[in-house]
């Protein structure tokens, strides 16, 4: 399978029917790669150029996907246009940053069953809920003291799990409902 990215791959996800396969490169392109029943292959069906590199992208639902641009204080989302088939961004979500960098080894996570979508960004990981009518809204924003930092939220969304190089621990957080 030819990819088309010219640098390496940050980041992969898959939607929900796992029939498509996203991918962000440091060449600062979004690659939507479909499977194809009928010729039994992955093809990739629309490149987007993005400004900025990022490290992160996840799947929210089939139509809809998030990406996160290294060193910016938004994060974008994605929605496949009904007529054509193609993604176009749609919106920029303001979030948590700071001038430290980013490291790479923390992936966004979407929990469907409770609408949670984590996202790490510099010394920051942002908890954000998405509402019925499609808007993020952030719930908390937990700050370290290091942007080397490590995680993933459980997969019934109900424990935040971190490791970051300040604390030099593995800590777990319970999320509450609010």
């Amino acid at each position: 399978m030819n990819i088309d990215h010219t640098d390496w791959v940050c980041s992969l996800s898959l939607n929900e029917q796992q029939n498509k396969l996203i991918s962000c490169s440091k060449d600062s392109q979004i690659l939507i790669i479909e499977w194809s029943k009928l010729d039994k292959q992955w093809s990739v069906t629309q490149k987007i150029k993005v400004d900025q590199y990022g490290y992160r992208l996840c799947f929210i639902n089939d139509n809809l996907f998030t990406f996160q641009p290294y060193g910016k204080d938004q994060m974008y989302i994605y929605e496949m246009d009904t007529n054509n088939k193609q993604y176009n961004k749609i919106q920029e979500i303001e979030l948590k940053y700071d001038s430290s960098g980013c490291d790479i080894l923390f992936p966004q996570q979407y929990i469907k069953s409770k609408c949670l979508l984590v996202n790490k960004n510099g010394k920051n990981v942002n908890l954000m809920r998405k509402k019925q009518n499609g808007d993020f809204i952030i719930q908390q924003s937990i700050q370290f003291s290091s942007n080397t930092l490590y995680g993933q939220l459980s997969d019934d969304g109900e424990y935040l799990i971190t490791w970051d190089d300040g604390s030099k621990e593995i800590q777990i957080r319970k999320c509450k409902e609010q």
